[in-house]
């Protein structure tokens, strides 16, 4: 088993248990938490990768973005040391809690629950570490001032994206700090092709928006789109083809040569649920076709239709990923 898979491979399996634990145990936290800086001294000798899922790891991230940003933050000596990341829960499973416990980065997270938050303020790691926890439901028209209200201006280190809704016009939407890093979650069920996104909705919520739990955020090209209108440059996603991940274009030398293969994978989990709110497994490009008769906007022209009237959606590559 090589390096890779060895740090891949540990933490993965104490992180199983000790997620599930960590309310009861904070001795657990701490056990995980050894076992992330573990793998994360080991990961520093990796210099070069053929993507980034080759350096995954997950402490408290839900797939294998800790050991992404881990080793994207090693990689930029003079990054600051912050984030802002929202719709984080109560910040248990999250992008930058290993940020801030393993490097003591400060940080400001935002969620939509008033008691998802008090859990935030209730957890020591809101006076071991300068956190901010922002209970609001995030709009284009109050993102800002609630950054700036969470203290953070200009350059900070990371933003991390994932409100299951809105995410490709709130993140457009801001404009008080400039981010090293971003990390954005897509939703592969609208495929590669096209820069689709749910039309923008102040209320949107994906639970109520349809009981299939699959039509939220944008696609990948969506977000490329974006990260390109605002000078970022794309480094790749994560294996399970949930999160992207670009540098701004004037750090982007720091990553020359070191990242073989950045194209963005189409992801295979299967959430998709029934009106009951069961599990109904639906797979690959299967998943476009039960919200085909919903509406998406294409954010390169404006036009907003059905998304099953787009036509193709994925490239032969994605098809090829999907079944492969």
């Amino acid at each position: 088993m090589s390096l890779k898979q060895q740090l891949a491979h540990t933490v993965q399996k104490a992180g199983n248990f000790a997620l599930f634990s960590l309310r009861a145990d904070p001795l657990l936290e701490r056990a995980l938490a050894l076992q992330g800086a573990t793998a994360a001294l080991q990961q520093r000798a990796i210099e070069r990768v053929r993507c980034l899922a080759d350096i995954e790891f997950s402490v408290f991230s839900q797939w294998g973005e800790d050991g992404i940003l881990e080793w994207l933050v090693h990689r930029l000596p003079e990054i600051p040391q912050s984030f802002v990341e929202f719709g984080v829960e109560d910040f248990r499973e999250s992008n930058a809690r290993f940020l801030m416990m393993h490097r003591n980065w400060r940080g400001l997270v935002i969620d939509g629950s008033e008691t998802n938050i008090a859990r935030t303020r209730a957890d020591a790691i809101s006076w071991r570490h300068d956190l901010t926890a922002t209970a609001a439901f995030i709009t284009v028209d109050n993102i800002d001032a609630l950054i700036a209200d969470g203290g953070m201006r200009g350059e900070i280190g990371l933003l991390s994206v994932d409100i299951d809704g809105n995410d490709y016009w709130v993140w457009q939407a801001i404009q008080g700090v400039r981010p090293w890093l971003v990390a954005a979650e897509y939703n592969s069920a609208f495929g590669d092709l096209l820069p689709l996104s749910t039309p923008y909705a102040p209320d949107f919520v994906r639970g109520r928006a349809h009981a299939s739990n699959l039509y939220y955020g944008a696609s990948i090209a969506a977000l490329n789109a974006q990260a390109a209108a605002r000078g970022y440059v794309l480094l790749g996603s994560n294996g399970a083809g949930s999160n992207v991940f670009y540098v701004r274009e004037d750090l982007a030398p720091a990553f020359e040569g070191r990242i073989e293969d950045r194209r963005p994978r189409p992801s295979r989990f299967r959430e998709g649920r029934d009106e009951t709110g069961r599990l109904t497994h639906a797979r690959g490009v299967r998943r476009s076709e039960v919200i085909g008769h919903l509406p998406v906007t294409d954010v390169s022209s404006g036009r907003t239709a059905p998304l099953s009237d787009f036509g193709e959606l994925y490239s032969a590559e994605w098809r090829r990923w999907l079944e492969g």
